[in-house]
Order: C-alpha cells, then sequence, then structure tokens
C-alpha cells in the first residue's frame, strides 16, 4: 500500500467525519394532542407515549394542539437532572444527559391519563426506574402507567 500525504490527510478526514456523525445528537419530537393520530378513542395523549433517546438527544415537546404542557413529574427523573415545567402552550426544548427515566404530564390532563415516559440510553439508566415505578398516581394516568411500564418491560426498553 503506497500511503502518501494526501491518502493519510484524506484518510484522517474521513476518521473525524465518520467520529463527529456517530456523536452527532437527535433531536426528538413529542406532541401534545388532545386525539391520538392513530387510535380516536384515546384522547389527552403525548404521541409518542415513550421515547428511548442517547444522552445528549434533544427532545421537543411541540404544541400541536392547545391547552397542553409538559412538566417532570417529581420522584420520576434521575437524581441529578434537571426538572422542567413548561407552560400551558409552550413548546420547550430539553437536552437531557443522565442516563435513567422521566416521567412527565400534562397538568391540566394527567387524571385523563396525558402521562409520558422518557428513557434516556446509558450507564445506570435502570437506577431509578423502580423509584419511578412507586410514584403515586391518580385516576386514568395509574392505568396509563401500567400500560407504559408493561410496554417498557415486554419491548425489553431498559436493561440494567
Amino acid at each position: 500500500m503506497n500511503l502518501n500525504r494526501r491518502t493519510v490527510l484524506v484518510g484522517m478526514a474521513a476518521l473525524a467525519a465518520s467520529n463527529n456523525f456517530a456523536f452527532a445528537q437527535t433531536a426528538h419530537n413529542i406532541e401534545m394532542l388532545n386525539k391520538h393520530p392513530e387510535d380516536k378513542k384515546r384522547r389527552m395523549v403525548f404521541h409518542p407515549m415513550i421515547q428511548v433517546i442517547e444522552p445528549g438527544d434533544s427532545v421537543k415537546f411541540l404544541t400541536t394542539a392547545k391547552g397542553h404542557n409538559s412538566i417532570s413529574i417529581e420522584g420520576m427523573i434521575p437524581e441529578g437532572a434537571e426538572p422542567w415545567k413548561g407552560k400551558i402552550n409552550e413548546e420547550i426544548e430539553l437536552t437531557l444527559e443522565k442516563p435513567g427515566v422521566y416521567g412527565y404530564l400534562c397538568q391540566p390532563h394527567a387524571t385523563l391519563g396525558m402521562v409520558g415516559l422518557i428513557i434516556v440510553k446509558g450507564d445506570g439508566m435502570a437506577d431509578n426506574l423502580e423509584a419511578a415505578k412507586a410514584v403515586k398516581q391518580r385516576g386514568k394516568a395509574k392505568k396509563i402507567w401500567k400500560e407504559i411500564w408493561e410496554i417498557v418491560e415486554a419491548e425489553g426498553l431498559i436493561s440494567a
């Protein structure tokens, strides 16, 4: 193999570009809706209800329908992670670095089951799982959280 200056420089540039691409952050959107887009019987929902992301990715809550917000649920975010509290009709964007589960709700519609989960992958992603599951829920949110935890387990979304 003939290595000359140009070949080495082109190879280094390709390697640098591939490393930057591998660590590129992704933006994820979660819609705040009055009706689920595929199941019209489900009302007051976040779509998707469960979002799995990499550390450093961002999540944007979109005000697709008016009258909603996103608020982290006390006891349902990893220790040391920053809680958030969006205002009604406010689109907010978060960048989540710490692996773990992040439960959130729409304040006016939580008891109607408007709740969701973000899972940030990585070492320690299951550290706050049991604490999050233990948080008391009210109204229809109880049923929806049961469904969320069943999906998480069935799809193996969290590894210890």
